[in-house]
């Protein structure tokens, strides 16, 4: 074998190992690198084509909350090429059409440049489930995917049928329970709330966990949680346009959902609090046809009056059982 065939051949190999990715178990990294080997093994004759971006489909599920930014990486391929190709498959149905695996970045890096007009690309016979697993195992070797992206993701794996959620952790390499409670986050705050807030780097699960527990709990409207998302970042294109710098699509994504759990914390507490009693007149009491006494709320409570009496003397010796018996009607009014 030359080494050029041999260079070609560990391309894709090459890309598992790209960004760096965080340590994993033996067993995770085998299930990861065997959707890329199956996905390399699939490449026709291991041949680089170069190919017009125009003629590729980007049809994929989407993994990212944000638009990343290619202005950099664009410049780098203008400046040295493209040394890392892109994966792609043909198209079932459309002659000369291809449709992408992943290196979305590098697409539209090409796509957006004036001085490059072939994407360099590896072609592949894959068919939508094999394709699929190349895309998560391809986004599982990187370290940038933030915690609810995965958890949306998650959701659309199932929602359009790829498998159960034991099948999504095994592909994910991580455990079902972890899945069910991503889920649980993802239908406790809405898919739309999560997509107005972003992928808010740097939140965990906790946070996410308890934000949704909140939301669950108290029926916040998401409709103003998603206002609230959206005024954060209109803020920041704002200070794009006026202040001439460009924000920190993570930091903006993190102070939208601080902003979203600053409004539901708010909501729980104004929910929690006891309307203030008013003071009322009081009100006369009728017993046996004539007033024996008066009723009246204060700012503190109730206070009962009864004129003094057999009446009265036997309500004070009985008080506790009376007070006992109304307490139980109470509860039994509250269940029914």
């Amino acid at each position: 074998m030359t080494n050029g065939k041999k260079k070609r051949m560990s391309m894709l190999d090459s890309l598992a190992a790209s960004g760096g990715p965080a340590p994993v178990s033996a067993t995770s990294m085998m299930s990861n690198n065997r959707a890329l080997r199956s996905a390399r093994d699939a490449v026709d004759g291991h041949r680089v084509w170069e190919l017009d971006p125009a003629a590729i489909i980007d049809d994929r599920l989407a993994d990212r909350l944000e638009p990343e930014d290619v202005a950099d990486l664009r410049a780098a391929i203008e400046a040295n090429g493209q040394t890392v190709p892109i994966l792609v498959r043909r198209h079932p149905t459309e002659p000369d059409q291809y449709l992408l695996v992943y290196g979305r970045r590098r697409l539209e890096s090409i796509r957006l440049s004036d001085k490059v007009e072939k994407v360099r690309a590896l072609v592949a016979n894959l068919d939508d489930d094999a394709a699929l697993r190349a895309q998560i195992s391809e986004n599982m070797a990187r370290r940038d995917l933030s915690y609810i992206e995965k958890a949306l993701f998650s959701q659309e794996l199932i929602e359009n049928g790829f498998g159960t959620q034991s099948q999504v952790a095994e592909v994910l390499t991580v455990t079902k329970s972890s899945i069910s409670m991503a889920l649980a986050v993802v239908d406790m705050i809405g898919a739309d709330v999560i997509r107005a807030i972003g992928a808010a780097h740097g939140i965990g699960r906790p946070r996410w966990d308890a934000l949704a527990k909140m939301i669950e709990a108290k029926g916040v409207d998401r409709a103003r949680l998603i206002q609230v998302a959206d005024d954060v970042h209109t803020k920041a294109s704002v200070a794009l346009v006026t202040e001439d710098r460009v924000p920190d699509p993570t930091d903006v994504s993190v102070a939208a959902f601080q902003a979203v759990e600053a409004a539901v914390g708010k909501a729980v507490a104004q929910s929690a609090a006891p309307s203030p009693a008013r003071a009322t007149k009081a009100q006369p009491i009728r017993i046996g046809g004539q007033r024996g006494g008066s009723i009246k709320r204060t700012t503190k409570g109730i206070t009962l009056s009864l004129q003094g009496g057999g009446f009265a003397d036997w309500v004070e010796a009985e008080a506790q059982e009376l007070i006992d018996e109304l307490h139980t009607r109470w509860l039994r009014r509250v269940e029914d």
